[in-house]
């Protein structure tokens, strides 16, 4: 029987994944008005005015010393890095190219994860990214024949591809930082670090916030709102109680979200084959967070 907050830390990893997909939806908005960097920058700037004001009211104050590598390199990397290279990936390539090369991402924290900070490689963790990788090329092979026959130039993939790497390189960091610090604390500097570091593109959010419509700016504070401030801080949540490969196998039930998000709030019909590759998907992540008969001690200690 799983613990109350093992439960709590599934209900916030539950509440990351729906959150991450929803950002899909509303950087196709906000991405058509505002360049790479300058959208990075604003969602940023969205995100930390929310998390500052949440820190301030609980009194939780600055992270201790100890916290402040992880916090540095995952700031710079996840927030700052993979934010505004996925953006510009994403105008080189077709979305489900996209999808395809940034769901590199979880394989990699699973690798990092065991090679820096000592995660074992059960067997259903990876039978079970191997099934949602599937279903993610799938979706990909899917989006990418629906939109003209899909697009994507060496420059978009590589783009993609450092958006994996980073994204993979600032969730290991974040891992060892909240041995140390909250999950807002760590959330919320992170933000900051990421802030500061999209800061050159300040010169552009100026001066595209005002040609940019109404709808795309909401859009962009949205995603600095729900999927920086909340899920990230959710998902930090959820970290500290799991391994960084289990949390990132969670993370392929996105795509399987995306399609339905679309399909409610776009009216994007998906075709078989996008529905067979979300089935793999939630089919992976299901098989990846199981755990043989008999493991119920341990899953009190690792479930989130």
């Amino acid at each position: 029987m799983q613990k109350p907050s093992s439960r709590l830390a599934l209900v916030a990893a539950g509440v990351t994944v729906v959150l991450w997909a929803s950002a899909f939806v509303s950087i196709r908005s906000a991405g058509a008005a505002y360049s790479p960097g300058a959208l990075a920058l604003g969602r940023l700037l969205s995100g930390v005015l929310v998390l500052g004001a949440v820190l301030l009211v609980r009194r939780e104050g600055l992270p201790p010393r100890a916290a402040w590598p992880g916090i540095a390199v995952s700031g710079l990397l996840w927030f700052g890095v993979y934010m505004v290279v996925l953006n510009w990936g994403e105008q080189e390539v077709d979305a489900g190219t996209a999808a395809m090369v940034v769901n590199v991402g979880p394989i990699l924290i699973a690798l990092l994860g065991a090679r820096f900070l000592g995660e074992s490689l059960p067997p259903r963790l990876l039978a079970g990214m191997a099934v949602s990788f599937a279903g993610a090329v799938t979706v990909g092979l899917s989006m990418s024949r629906d939109s003209a026959g899909g697009h994507a130039s060496v420059l978009g993939v590589a783009l993609c591809l450092l958006a994996a790497v980073a994204y993979a390189g600032g969730v290991v960091a974040q891992k060892p930082a909240l041995a140390h610090g909250s999950a807002l604390q760590v959330t919320t500097f992170g933000c900051l670090v990421g802030a500061v570091a999209c800061l050159p593109f300040a010169g552009q959010l100026a001066g595209e916030v005002g040609r940019a419509p109404l709808s795309a700016t909401l859009n962009m504070v949205y995603l600095g709102v729900f999927p920086t401030a909340l899920a990230f801080t959710t998902w930090a949540y959820a970290l500290a109680r799991t391994t960084a490969g289990r949390m990132g196998a969670t993370t392929y039930a996105v795509p399987a979200l995306v399609v339905l998000l679309a399909w409610a709030f776009l009216g994007e019909l998906p075709g078989p084959l996008t529905l067979a590759g979300g089935a793999l998907c939630l089919a992976g992540v299901a098989v990846s967070r199981s755990r043989p008969r008999g493991s119920a001690a341990t899953a009190t200690t690792e479930s989130a």
